[in-house]
């Protein structure tokens, strides 16, 4: 075998065990600090890091939820679900295995709770989930068929359980 021939089978047999030894490792799966996670939301909400779920705890006000009623009840945790925070989350943590939305009132008891596993939204599904979320917060109010419309994405989409004290029903 000419020099230049096996020069080239020894450069072609070192490209492809390079090739292939990345293929042996597994991915490297990877979770936030408690420091990745203060603020993440605004300075309302508590998030933390529970096993590979990140829970998210906001208050919602009393005044709000009467108001509102069950329709207000209902769509609090997926105002914070389907945000561009938990997009972030979930592009930048490989180990994320879900984020959890806990609604609670001014006595710490549960209005709402909902939760996104990786994967349920993709590069085609999370776009929509942000418009819709981005309608029902400037105009929720004067146009209640926003919110209807995140609720209704938010339960096809999400695991998701309400209060009996706020939802008739509950989940």
């Amino acid at each position: 075998m000419s020099r230049v021939r096996r020069a080239a089978l020894t450069g072609a047999l070192a490209l492809a065990l390079a090739a292939t030894a990345g293929c042996d490792r597994p991915e490297e799966l990877t979770l936030p600090t408690a420091e990745d996670l203060v603020g993440l939301y605004g300075d309302g909400p508590t998030v933390t890091l529970n096993g590979n779920v990140v829970d998210v705890e906001v208050y919602q006000p009393a005044d709000q939820l009467r108001r509102g009623g069950a329709t207000w009840a209902r769509v609090g945790p997926f105002i914070y679900l389907f945000s561009p925070q938990t997009k972030e989350l979930f592009e930048s943590f490989s180990g994320i295995g879900g984020v959890r939305v806990t609604t609670t009132d001014g006595r710490d008891r549960m209005v709402a709770r909902a939760m996104l596993p990786r994967g349920a939204l993709n590069s085609l599904t999370w776009p929509r989930a942000l418009n819709l979320v981005g309608k029902a917060r400037l105009e929720g109010t004067s146009r209640p068929s926003y919110i209807l419309d995140l609720i209704e994405y938010g339960e096809e989409t999400a695991e998701f359980e309400y209060s009996d004290r706020y939802v008739k029903g509950g989940s």
